[in-house]
This record gives structure tokens, C-alpha cells and sequence, in this order.
């Protein structure tokens, strides 16, 4: 019988989907802390694997990662090691995209802030605290996968958005192409869309060529009062360039669900003594529907892999 670690918390329907196929050791397991020794499969959400890992993994065959983003694992050692790694794109796309417009909201009305006020008994002087509507503003969608053809809808079809993309390696899959669902303008240039944007919403990997994608450069292009929201990888934004831009007035606020170093940031991180910053600890995905169907997804391809059947949605 194939042994499965569980690395991470995940929604009891996968852990429960495998019970009596394999031998099972559940997240917080004392067991976990040697799972180099005799797994065949892991499960993980956030936890990192290293060279080290694998090198120290003899009998591994497959790791399955809850969501789209790898950044967490060493893929060239996975290779290396012939270990076959696996994702699950596409099943958080609605609730990530979501979040993308709920932060969008929370900081052009100032929701959360207006929330701390009142709950500390401060005077509000509701002219010096005017927010900016959405109505018909433009929307630059930096990556246009699952995540960010999903967030480019609800903004249009909500507020009536002008749907700015960028995004140079897209293409249609299988014939099938939903941004024709969404009036948009394709975007070559990532300048052009700063410059015109009145808010940025990222949906992108972290990879070399997106790491601080998003910099003092860009934050200056942007339209004074401007919105920046990441929900896809801390990283892709700089953060210190991005307290700038806010601290000197030049963007109206941010939403960030995603942080560079830790997640959540530590209390004392830059960006969270802004008062126009809103901070969500990497919960995009964080909804009961999409955590079930995330963490059966992860189960039963994991035990398919190991069944000797080919990845859905193979990465490595």
C-alpha cells in the first residue's frame, strides 16, 4: 500500500477521499517530521520543498500542490530526482478573482478603515474621507489565465469597467478563447497599461520575469489617485517601491493578499502603517466550496500518479 504525507492543513474531503486506499499520515502527525524516509506521495499547500528534500526523498514518486503556484518548490531538483510534480489550476480561479474585487472595494470606500474609526470612537469628517467609484473606470489586468479573465468579467460587468490586458504569453486553449466574453483591449506594452490604469489588479506566477514586475517605474506611470490589488504571488510588486508611491500620495491605496517575505507580514511590515493599505493574509482561495473541491482534486490526483496514470496537470 502507497504511504501519503499531508504537509499542510487541507480540507478534510481529500485526507478522507484517500482513507483505505493508502496509508495515510494526516497533517500533525509527530510521523510527519520523517516523511523523507518512506513517502511515496506528498500533499502540500504552502510548505517548501528543497534539493535538499528530494535528495533525502528515496522512495518519492509524486507531489501534488493545492492551487496553481510552485514558487514553494524546487522544480530543477524535483526533475533532477525524477519526481513528477502536479498542480490544480482553475478550482480557485472564481474565489481568488473574487477577492480581487472585494479588496478592490474595500480600499476605493475605504471600508476597513472607516471600520477601525469607528470602532476606536475617532471623529469622522465623512468630506475629508471621500472614496473613488469604480463606475467606468480602467482596469489593467496583468496576466490573463484562469484567475485574470474571471476578475476582468466581474469588473465589467459590475462597473462597467474599461478592461485594459496584458499578458505575452497567452494563448487559447483547445480552440477555446473566454476573453471574447469580455469587452477588453489587448496590451503589448505593461507600460502603456500603468499609464493608462486607473486601478491594476495582478494575476500572474512569480517567476524571474515577474519578480518586481511591478516597481517604482510602473507605480510612477500610473494615474495619480491610482489602485493597486495583488492576489496572485508577494514579489511580483515591490513592496517598499509600493509604500512609496502610497506614503507620497501618489496612489490613492492598495489591496494585498499576497506578501513577500512571510505570510501574513509581521506586524511591523511598512505598508501595514498605512492607513490606505488593506491586508489579507494570502485568503483568496479561502472559501469552504473551493477548499472541498481543492483538497479532493489534490487527493485523487496524487493517488491517481501513483496508480502510474499521467498528471492532469503536470508541471514536472
Amino acid at each position: 500500500m502507497k504511504r501519503i504525507y499531508v504537509l499542510d492543513a487541507f480540507h478534510p474531503s481529500g485526507p478522507e477521499w484517500l482513507k483505505g486506499k493508502v496509508e495515510l499520515i494526516p497533517f500533525g502527525d509527530p510521523r510527519a517530521k520523517n516523511w523523507h524516509e518512506d513517502a511515496d506521495g506528498v500533499m502540500v499547500r504552502m510548505h517548501p520543498l528543497t534539493e535538499d528534500d528530494f535528495a533525502r526523498a528515496g522512495r518519492l514518486k509524486a507531489v501534488v500542490k493545492q492551487g496553481v503556484g510552485v514558487n514553494t518548490i524546487d522544480l530543477d531538483a524535483a526533475r533532477r530526482h525524477g519526481i513528477t510534480v502536479a498542480n490544480t489550476p482553475g478550482i480557485n480561479s472564481e474565489a481568488v478573482s473574487e477577492m480581487a474585487l472585494a479588496l478592490a472595494l474595500a480600499v476605493t470606500r475605504r471600508v476597513p478603515q472607516f471600520d477601525r474609526m469607528i470602532r476606536a470612537g475617532e471623529p469622522i469628517e465623512r468630506p475629508k474621507f471621500l472614496g473613488f467609484a469604480l463606475q467606468g473606470k480602467t482596469v489593467g489586468v496583468i496576466g490573463m489565465g484562469n484567475i485574470g479573465v474571471r476578475a476582468a468579467r466581474k469588473f465589467q460587468a459590475a462597473f462597467d469597467c474599461r478592461i485594459l490586458a496584458y499578458d505575452p504569453y497567452y494563448a487559447p486553449r483547445n480552440g477555446k478563447d473566454p476573453w471574447v466574453q469580455v469587452p477588453h483591449e489587448r496590451m503589448d506594452d505593461l507600460d502603456a497599461l500603468c499609464s493608462q490604469s486607473d486601478l491594476l489588479t495582478v494575476h500572474v506566477p512569480l517567476t524571474d520575469q515577474t519578480r518586481d514586475m511591478i516597481s517604482a517605474k510602473r507605480l510612477a506611470l500610473m494615474k495619480p489617485n491610482g489602485i493597486v490589488i495583488n492576489v496572485s504571488r508577494g514579489g511580483i510588486v515591490n513592496e517598499a517601491d509600493l509604500h512609496d508611491a502610497l506614503a507620497s500620495g501618489h496612489l490613492f491605496g492598495a489591496g494585498i493578499d499576497v506578501w513577500t517575505e512571510r505570510e501574513p507580514p509581521e506586524q511591523s511590515h511598512p505598508l501595514l502603517g498605512l492607513p490606505n493599505v488593506v491586508a489579507t493574509p494570502h485568503a483568496g482561495g479561502g472559501t469552504v466550496e473551493t477548499q472541498q473541491q481543492s483538497s479532493l482534486k489534490v487527493a485523487q490526483e496524487l493517488y491517481s500518479i501513483l496508480q502510474g496514470n499521467e498528471p492532469e496537470f503536470r508541471v514536472v
